[in-house]
């Protein structure tokens, strides 16, 4: 069925794109000049009833902020959730949107299948790619070394600061930054200090183990957290023997593109902004992280959990409903939504690639009427 169906679309033609559809990959792009990373969705095949269409594109932030139109009710949340996940990956995604009659057969490899129980008949594919800003270096010093260092990452086309130690301060890198210390003696412990509150993806020192547990040892008596300090990097750069400065610049070099091939850099990123599991439910005064999600007790369809999501609390849990129909129905007669095999029954749905086998074994599902229909706008 699922190639019957596709058979009826077509891929976008990039030459027919709205101006709307390229400001916004100009947006993408300039978020990512700024030093943020975004993900950028696409509409590549729709079939109706569905708001989306053909060349439908959006800008998706990590926080879950949605700039464009990438669809309605129904597929919005999950399309903002898997983007949150490509943007941590950093890597791209081609998402399968629909109920699961739809997919009976031949679905493309590796392909991201997202059942949504939205009561409508439209289904979407959707690209997500992550845009991403170029990786940022901040070189702390004044040595030979330093200028050598700044130097080869802008050959990288990476974005690269050099700066004294006396003028350096936790404002000057974030999370996604690398910071090498290169003070060589001068400021090595303030400049250290000033680099852990910034909690960057890597933090290295230039010296000798001795000095650096030297240095390392005074922060924690300072009260720097001993965590935090075991995080750093003594000496800085893979060992390559002995050295010139330039070619230490090359070993710092080396190590940190080894680091970044083997996705080692963002490790704390990903675990303080993984979005939370899906539970179907969130407690009552529960802080709701921005872009988390619930299951709609009714309908099965993953939710924004927050004021969007329309909460009602019923025995002390708080449900969230995907429209004001979901939302009434529950309110209406909640015994039969409440049942933990239900939650367990829609919980099984999240969204995993389909293999070849579980592929068959969907398209043997025989097709059924959806009942009443949905507003279209909703898909």
């Amino acid at each position: 069925m699922y190639r019957e169906l596709r058979r009826y679309g077509r891929m976008i033609n990039l030459g027919e794109q709205t101006m709307d559809g390229w400001q916004l990959i100009e947006q993408a792009a300039a978020l990512a000049e700024r030093g943020e990373a975004v993900a950028l969705a696409t509409v590549v095949w729709r079939q109706g009833p569905s708001s989306g269409q053909l060349g439908s594109r959006a800008v998706i932030t990590e926080s879950g902020e949605v700039h464009g139109w990438i669809g309605g009710a129904c597929s919005e949340p999950s399309v903002i959730r898997q983007a949150r996940a490509v943007i941590a990956e950093e890597a791209p995604r081609l998402l399968l949107l629909g109920t699961t009659d739809k997919f009976g057969d031949a679905i493309p490899e590796g392909m991201t299948v997202v059942p949504i129980a939205c009561q409508s008949e439209g289904a979407l594919e959707v690209y997500i790619e992550p845009v991403l800003p170029a990786p940022h270096l901040v070189v702390v010093g004044r040595s030979p070394m330093t200028h050598a260092l700044a130097e080869l990452a802008g050959v990288l086309g990476w974005r690269a600061d050099r700066l004294d130690w006396t003028t350096f301060s936790a404002a000057d890198a974030n999370e996604r930054s690398m910071v090498v210390v290169a003070t060589q003696g001068h400021g090595d412990e303030d400049a250290i200090e000033q680099a852990v509150a910034a909690r960057p993806a890597y933090l290295g020192l230039v010296g000798s183990r001795k000095r650096g547990a030297a240095v390392l040892g005074y922060l924690a008596e300072r009260g720097v957290a001993r965590g935090e300090l075991d995080l750093v990097r003594v000496p800085a750069g893979l060992d390559l023997g002995k050295t010139s400065h330039a070619e230490i610049a090359v070993a710092i070099l080396a190590e940190l593109v080894q680091l970044r091939a083997a996705r080692k850099l963002r490790a704390r990123e990903r675990a303080a902004g993984r979005p939370r599991a899906d539970t179907g439910r969130a407690e009552p005064g529960e802080s709701a992280a921005v872009g988390s999600v619930a299951l709609d007790p009714v309908c099965g369809m993953t939710v924004t959990a927050g004021p969007a999501g329309r909460p009602l609390e019923h025995e002390g849990v708080t449900y969230y409903f995907c429209c004001a129909g979901c939302r009434a129905q529950f309110e209406s007669s909640p015994a039969p939504h409440v049942g933990a095999s239900r939650s367990a029954r829609v919980g099984q749905a999240a969204a995993r690639p389909l293999s070849a086998s579980r592929s068959a074994r969907v398209g043997q599902a025989a097709a059924r009427p959806l009942g009443k229909r949905r507003d279209a706008d909703q898909q």
